[in-house]
């Protein structure tokens, strides 16, 4: 898919708990309308479920006119639970990618 897609900032903290705003740019690098959906992966995979989104622009459609560029948030928090959980000992980074997939036109 010709977007281009970058974190607006390459770091958020935030103490679990805490709600937290993260930024994305997203920029439609070709010459016609185009349709995206996005889907979301954490890691690690075993920190994900601590991982919760309160508004996401993932899974809803986004569509970008040639050239468009717009900004897109994602407010969410890390649960509490997260500092008590044994198995998450050592874990002092959460990541949080995306995955955008062109959405058929017909």
């Amino acid at each position: 898919m010709p977007w281009k897609f970058v974190p607006t900032q390459r770091e958020v903290r935030v103490k679990p708990g805490e709600s937290a705003l993260a930024f994305y740019t997203a920029e439609n690098r070709s010459s016609k309308p185009i349709t995206g959906v996005s889907t979301y992966n954490v890691t690690p995979m075993k920190a994900a479920v601590y991982f919760n989104k309160i508004q996401c622009f993932c899974f809803e459609e986004q569509r970008l006119l040639p050239g468009e560029q717009i900004d897109m948030p994602v407010f969410f928090y890390i649960d509490p639970e997260f500092e008590t959980d044994a198995r998450m000992d050592g874990i002092n980074n959460l990541i949080l990618s995306y995955t955008f997939f062109k959405v058929s036109e017909e």
